[in-house]
């Protein structure tokens, strides 16, 4: 058999989030490597640059090509500089990878109007800015992709209503962005993490949890950046070509099932 081409020759992508907030491979950092394995010349950017940097050295020991920026999602100005840099440093935009995101804990009685108003601007605004930013760069280049990374605990109910009611807003944020962008060649689709074990949530697991977590979907395995950054990868590529609109669960088939199957719904999304 003939080698195949990389998925992403002559690609440029950028990915938001691309650190991770700890030691280990967060959704961001996975997407990012798997990215420039597949060819893609990617810009990692991140609020904290030191995070970004851990990821580019990992790309750079494997001879991908990266670079690293400091910018804030919620602002439209940090925004546009990050899609302004893409052009000046790789001259166009194919692809954007949205994994920017907090969770949240609480009913709509116990969350406070200003951590409501926090989940809200980074998981959801910060998307928009980014897309808003950077949609023109990548219609001048023909069309591309983007991928907004979402929860399963947008499509069924959770014990963390915010983040919930967020997530939720990022599948409805994709959907139309896809209908809104077809006609530029502008793919855009989300992913639905399941109870993937990530940097994120690393501090407030043990072992035990871990393994809770794990059996309470079909598959009985524990799902991780690794599992998510694939999934981004296949949608990014020209493989995808003709899937849009679409929210992919990346699951271990949790979503499949009525939740009392396995665990109730209150224990095996705890975190």
């Amino acid at each position: 058999m003939a080698d195949r081409p990389p998925r992403l020759e002559g690609k440029v992508a950028i990915v938001t989030g691309a650190g991770s907030s700890g030691e280990g491979v967060g959704n961001g950092k996975a997407a990012s490597i798997l990215f420039a394995r597949e060819g893609a010349k990617v810009l990692l950017v991140d609020f904290q640059e030191d995070r970004a940097r851990e990821t580019l050295d990992i790309i750079q020991e494997e001879g991908g090509v990266a670079s690293t920026l400091q910018g804030d999602m919620t602002k439209i100005d940090d925004c546009e500089r990050m899609a302004q840099t893409a052009m000046e440093r790789y001259g166009r935009v194919d692809i954007l990878d949205n994994n920017v995101g907090i969770s949240q804990r609480g009913t709509v009685v116990e969350v406070s109007e200003e951590d409501w108003d926090k989940v809200m601007t980074v998981n959801l605004k910060t998307i928009m800015l980014a897309s808003k930013a950077t949609i023109p760069h990548i219609i001048a280049g023909g069309g591309g992709a983007i991928i907004n990374i979402a929860s399963i605990a947008g499509l069924r109910a959770h014990s963390s209503t915010p983040y919930t009611t967020s997530k939720a807003g990022v599948i409805g944020l994709t959907f139309s962005m896809a209908a809104d962008h077809a006609a530029d060649n502008i793919r855009v689709n989300a992913i639905a993490p399941g109870l993937v074990y990530t940097p994120m949530v690393a501090p407030r697991m043990n072992d035990d949890l871990r393994q809770f977590r794990a059996d309470a979907a079909p598959l009985k395995t524990e799902g991780t950046g690794w599992d998510v950054g694939y999934a981004a990868l296949f949608l990014a590529s020209d493989e995808a070509r003709w899937v849009t609109g679409i929210c992919l669960p990346v699951d271990a088939g949790l979503t499949s099932v009525h939740p009392g199957t396995f665990t109730p719904m209150n224990q095996q999304t705890r975190y």
